[in-house]
């Protein structure tokens, strides 16, 4: 019987979760289409966000010689007149070449891409804006998977010169003689840190008395020593006032009387789901005070044929879960047997100088749950790799239970932490112990190897705490 719809399936964003949701639906017969408003895909993920600042932290260690600071004796110093063009560069590449893998992607499942601006008329229908015309397009089911926009406060001075947000920092004329960044979040943490690598004078404001208040909190204080060693200036505990902008820099006054001038401030004020003018309120759904959508576990907004996944749905926010969340959702609007769930253990990466990587539970999160736990650690310093490559501050921190050593949480912070919490993410996910770390053999020498010592140290640990309660 043929379909009443011009499609099964619409996607509203081309970005991780768009891209691959469609593509789930359209491996399965599905006939799909992807409608997006930005004059090229991938989205945030790929033009703003994930990709082009992972790139550029990999240039910045490059044009720093940061990696080999802990080799030979050799100092870090920026190469000399360096410009913004040879900073862009790799980034500009590295995104060209996404496109063309997503636009293969696309083109390889028979998705038909569209350019214009959506907005719901009805539940089974859509309408797009393109050069001036609009055009009606029908279908059974839609996924909404517009990403994120950076929060722009009407007290922050944004002006994409002096004051940037975290997409038009990467159009930044120059690279500056100094860098303000007000938040320390994930994205102001990981600019933070990109610049800093590159020997420019950084000074990183946050209301809250610790960075990153998600991670370990031990984990985090590595980070801000190691800021320190970078030169960079950690002011916590401190809020911002107003913005003093002037014709070549910008006076940045805090609540405590605080002031100091910088040629460019970036706000990492963090970000919104982009819900606004989709024509939600003719579905009569409402998006939060962030522009999140509520969805229930298979990803269904309130009305049962449109879906949401990624940033519009909010926390956690990244690429990898955003694209598991789609695909998980499309399988139960066309009910495939295929994927039903997202794996409740997720990898969480910071992508600043050093990586930090970790997937289950913090020491924080265990003593509030009032769980019993044992701590071992691991040192890069003391891991054959970690003294080869010249990484002397990264550590591999295991979390586990006294009673029967099942691993609770795994904690990382040096080179390649987010490439080594997938070992640590497999042990979580099967519920297995520490045991399977010492049990296994490990290539030597590499960083990997780092959690089986974190397991004997933690049985270490574990044996002094029995003695001591005996």
């Amino acid at each position: 019987m043929a379909s009443t719809y011009d499609f099964d399936l619409i996607v509203i964003g081309s970005g991780p979760a768009g891209e691959k949701g469609a593509a789930q639906a359209a491996y399965f017969g599905k006939k799909t289409a992807i409608i997006e408003r930005a004059p090229r895909v991938g989205g945030a993920g790929v033009n703003t966000g994930t990709v082009p600042s992972k790139t550029l932290r990999e240039t910045a260690l490059y044009f720093s010689n940061l990696r080999q600071r802990g080799l030979y004796g050799i100092d870090y110093s920026i190469k000399e007149n360096i410009s913004i063009e040879d900073f862009m560069y790799r980034k500009t590449h590295v995104v060209n070449n996404e496109w063309d893998l997503i636009y293969q992607n696309i083109e390889r499942h028979n998705i038909e891409l569209i350019f214009g601006h959506a907005s719901f008329l009805d539940a089974h229908t859509i309408q797009v804006e393109r050069e001036g015309a609009l055009e009606k397009y029908t279908a059974e089911y839609f996924l909404i998977a517009a990403g994120s926009l950076p929060n722009r406060p009407d007290n922050f001075p944004i002006d994409d010169h002096l004051v940037y947000d975290s997409d038009s920092v990467l159009n930044m004329d120059r690279i500056p003689k100094n860098l303000t960044v007000i938040g320390g979040g994930i994205i102001g943490c990981e600019y933070a840190t990109i610049f800093a690598a590159l020997g420019i004078p950084v000074t990183l404001v946050e209301s809250k008395p610790r960075l990153l208040p998600f991670v370990d909190a031990e984990i985090a204080e590595r980070l801000q020593k190691y800021l320190a060693d970078l030169g960079m200036t950690v002011m916590l505990n401190e809020t911002y006032d107003r913005i003093e902008k002037g014709d070549a820099a910008a006076i940045v006054h805090l609540k405590s009387g605080k002031k100091f001038t910088s040629e460019k401030v970036l706000v990492a004020a963090g970000r919104y789901g982009n819900t606004k003018k989709l024509g939600l309120e003719k579905l009569k759904i409402t998006p939060d005070a962030k522009g999140h959508l509520a969805v229930n576990l298979q990803f269904q907004t309130s009305v049962p044929n449109i879906y949401a996944a990624g940033d519009v749905i909010g926390f956690p926010s990244l690429a990898s879960t955003s694209m598991e969340q789609a695909r998980v959702a499309m399988c139960h609007a066309f009910k495939l047997e295929y994927k039903k769930q997202v794996s409740p253990f997720i990898p969480l990466a910071v992508y600043s100088i050093p990586e930090i990587s970790y997937a289950g539970l913090t020491e924080e999160a265990l003593k509030e749950k009032k769980i019993p736990y044992c701590v071992g650690r691991a040192m890069f310093e003391l891991n054959a790799r970690g003294q080869i490559i010249g990484d002397l501050n990264g550590m591999v921190k295991l979390l586990f239970s006294p009673s029967n050593q099942k691993l609770l949480g795994v904690h990382i912070i040096g080179e390649g932490a987010s490439e080594l919490i997938h070992l640590g993410l497999f042990v979580l996910s099967q519920g297995l112990t520490i045991d399977y770390f010492i049990q296994s053999v490990f290539n030597f020498p590499t960083l990997s190897e780092a959690y089986k010592y974190a397991s004997y140290d933690g049985l270490g640990n574990l044996q002094k705490m029995k003695q001591g309660s005996a």
